[in-house]
């Protein structure tokens, strides 16, 4: 019996000495892997500041990747790409417009190809903001080229300012008009016994109505059909114009696409072609071939001599450093994109403090005037105050501030924009949505239906009145929606005192109504029609300034966020965008989350009082 004790015992050390060893040997590979990968972040950072040489004669190369953005997410897309959810890579609109702006002036640069097969999507503003720098490259005398195995309708939109298209004969043009549909859940919130309290005013705040209502209302149908009838303008008419096409021709051929298909057997590229939408039809090696003869070949011979957009502006940059001892009239820029919430928040975000900092450092920098770049469709009313009182802080302090408005500045990113001097729109910026809502779910009934009941004892009728599990208090109903309109109020004073109004006139064109730019600057809700560029040249005419230097104010990144962030960078945009494309499953799961998104967001707002100006449609086409 002792023997065997032993025995067993030795065996036991001996799994248990095996057991350590694995676990040591496992620890070291971690570590190995680790340490490599922060040599390749550093290889990846140190490579990023080496001067590029730039051949004599290449196209600038730009293929912009995921979606168009104003402002990069703190993490730049990585964690998206390795999970294989939904999160997009992003391109910021303003690298491409520099670096578009730079080439027109070198003379090292023959070109632009434009590849566009892995633009994911942007909204109109962005994609006009890349195609007026498209316009100003071409005055330079020097061509454009567009190369696509198939044409979606944000990628087409840049296509359309090239002198030449060429189209995969596989391919397609795929045109289809603008829209806003969305997923409603009144029944099935009945049917889980939730009792949803909604607390609103304006009868265009339609934020909420997913979740009060099976359809959309009559009066969030009227409008939104205006503001996508609007843009759908802009996008026709502009594309049209590009391609000197009849004024009716892109509606004529959505219309008429079964009838344009069976002329051309079926072949989407023959009927974009038999309609002028391209030039030629080409594959890939062909179309490589044909600009080898235009531009030159690359050194492996295997492509055309070009280089691409955002290593040529880092260069650039670096060649153009300002001289830190120069007396150059300073001009701020800060980017502010996403949600608005209370507090800290990181890039991709609007956090009242985070933001009200950045604010705070272009005061210190004693710069001239200061631009802020808005891309929001509202959050937090609370912390958009906040925000908007940095503003006045900072024109008290004798510095003109101007608003550059982005794709959208509605609701909550509205309200921001009152605390400036001026506030300028591109013509399909989406605006307005001047609205207050406050919003407060309870599941009592869905408890009671599982047996679990709620009861206790309070010094008053308010006590444990906003919890989920409990009943609303009528009293709550009451301040809640008092809130609500105390708010609305406040909000149209804002307005009013801002755009030299009144509270009454403002009411009639806000009630949470959505204007695009050119309309909201005929209804006086913004000064000027003009992108990001024309924005800063007002602020230098406020400032009263001839020549000045624009130095961008950012959210320094944490060390987490800038390994990621690099880490992100060296990941090749077309390598993400194929890996998320064969991940069929986990996107068709991930598409469900936008549907229940605003009901989540609430919470992640932070505001105390609950009440929120948050625009719905607000996310552009």
């Amino acid at each position: 019996m002792t023997e065997s004790v032993h025995r067993k015992g030795l065996i036991r050390r001996f799994f248990s000495a095996i057991g350590a060893i694995i676990t040591w040997l496992r620890h070291l590979v971690a570590n190995v892997l680790f340490l490599l990968i922060l040599l390749f972040i550093v290889v990846l950072i140190v490579g990023k500041e080496e001067r590029l040489t730039i051949p004599q004669g290449a196209a600038l190369r730009l293929a912009p990747a995921g979606f168009l953005v104003d402002e990069l997410s703190s993490t730049g897309g990585l964690p998206g790409l390795l999970e294989g959810s939904r999160a997009p890579v992003e391109t910021r609109v303003k690298d491409l417009v520099d670096a578009i702006d730079y080439a027109a002036k070198d003379k090292r640069i023959s070109s632009v190809v434009l590849e566009l097969d892995y633009l994911v999507g942007g909204s109109l503003s962005k994609l006009e903001e890349i195609g007026e720098a498209l316009q100003r490259f071409k005055t330079s005398g020097k061509p454009i080229y567009a190369v696509g195995d198939n044409f979606t309708q944000a990628q087409y939109f840049l296509a359309s300012h090239a002198d030449e298209i060429y189209l995969n004969p596989m391919g397609s043009v795929l045109l289809t008009g603008f829209g806003a549909y969305r997923n409603y859940f009144k029944s099935a919130l009945d049917k889980l016994k939730i009792n949803f309290h909604v607390f609103r005013v304006g009868d265009y705040k339609d934020y909420i109505e997913p979740y009060t209502r099976d359809d959309m209302s009559p009066a969030s149908r009227e409008n939104n059909q205006r503001w996508l009838h609007e843009l759908w303008t802009e996008y026709t008419e502009q594309v049209t114009g590009l391609r000197d096409l009849p004024p009716d021709a892109i509606d004529s051929f959505i219309d008429e696409l079964p009838q344009q298909l069976a002329e051309h057997q079926g072949s989407w590229a023959e009927a974009a072609l038999g309609n002028k939408l391209v030039d030629q039809l080409a594959s890939r090696r062909v179309v490589v071939k044909k600009l080898q003869e235009e531009i030159g070949l690359s050194d492996d011979k295997q492509s055309y001599l070009s280089v691409d957009a955002l290593p040529y502006l880092r260069n650039q940059k670096l060649t153009h450093i300002p001289n830190p001892t120069g007396k150059t009239p300073k001009i701020a820029l800060i980017s502010a994109s996403g949600t608005i919430i209370d507090g800290e928040a990181p890039a991709g975000q609007i956090g009242s403090t985070s933001l009200g900092k950045l604010i705070a450092t272009a005061r210190e920098k004693e710069v001239k005037a200061l631009v802020l770049r808005i891309d929001s469709g509202g959050g937090s009313a609370f912390a958009s105050e906040a925000i908007r009182q940095e503003l006045l802080a900072t024109r008290q302090a004798g510095i003109p501030v101007v608003i550059s408005m982005g794709s959208v500045t509605a609701s909550g990113g509205y309200w921001i924009a009152t605390g400036g001097d001026q506030i300028w729109a591109s013509p399909s910026t989406i605006t307005g949505s001047i609205g207050v809502f406050g919003a407060f779910p309870t599941i009592e009934d869905s408890l009671e239906y599982l047996g679990i009941y709620n009861d206790g004892v309070g010094t008053s009728d308010l006590a444990g009145a906003m919890r989920i599990d409990r009943a609303l208090p009528e009293a709550a109903a009451s301040v809640l929606q008092q809130g609500v309109e105390h708010t609305y109020a406040q909000f149209l004073r804002l307005v009013a005192e801002s755009r030299g109004s009144t509270p009454e006139e403002v009411d009639k064109i806000a009630q949470g109504q959505v204007w695009t730019g050119r309309a909201a600057q005929k209804l006086g809700l913004v000064d000027d029609l003009g992108n990001l560029n024309e924005a800063v040249a007002a602020a230098a005419k406020l400032a009263e300034l001839e020549d000045y230097q624009l130095v961008e104010i950012q959210r320094p990144l944490t060390p987490s966020e800038r390994l990621v962030r690099a880490l992100a960078d060296g990941v090749d945009a077309q390598m993400a965008a194929r890996v998320r494309a064969n991940l069929p499953l986990a996107a068709w799961i991930s598409s469900l989350e936008p549907a229940l998104a605003p009901i989540a967001e609430l919470q992640s707002y932070r505001d105390p009082r609950a009440l929120y100006v948050r625009c719905l449609v607000c996310v552009a086409p």
